[in-house]
């Protein structure tokens, strides 16, 4: 049964790991380490059996948050675990006040795109070549939060 938790020491090894098998420009885990310290950071785990399946990010400044990171095991995606990190995330951010919620995506990465549509985000605009490994612009996604 997948649990949803607050980020906390324990999960950081689990998280760089992801990191490292998901994304072409890693997070050390020392960075996510400092996440921790960070008052503007909120993270979110998805666990199964004690084992970090995925995560999301944020960092909050003046009611606008933005999404770091969000990854899910690529043996666990298609079963709404990514969807459930950012419903809970957007609770979260809008309960503690914040009022819109922005990310960047991957132009090519349409599954992501896909599933932040169904959440309700918006293209609001592009960062040229904001990707490397490979180059690749980013689309800035964006939404008002609602409690």
């Amino acid at each position: 049964m997948m649990k949803l938790l607050p980020m906390n020491a324990s999960h950081t090894a689990q998280i760089a790991a992801l990191e490292r098998e998901c994304f072409s420009d890693p997070w050390s885990e020392n960075s996510i380490r400092q996440e921790l310290e960070n008052e503007l950071s909120f993270w979110l785990v998805a666990e199964e059996d004690g084992e970090v399946v995925g995560y999301v990010g944020s960092q909050t400044v003046l009611g606008e948050s933005d999404v770091m990171n969000l990854a899910v095991s690529p043996n666990r995606r298609r079963r709404g675990i990514a969807k459930a990190l950012m419903q809970a995330l957007e609770a979260h951010l809008a309960q503690a006040g914040s009022e819109k919620l922005t990310l960047e995506v991957r132009a090519s990465n349409n599954a992501a795109i896909a599933l932040y549509t169904r959440l309700g985000f918006r293209q609001i605009g592009v960062r040229p070549n904001y990707y490397f490994h490979p180059k690749e612009d980013a689309r800035i996604l964006g939404k008002e939060l609602k409690i």
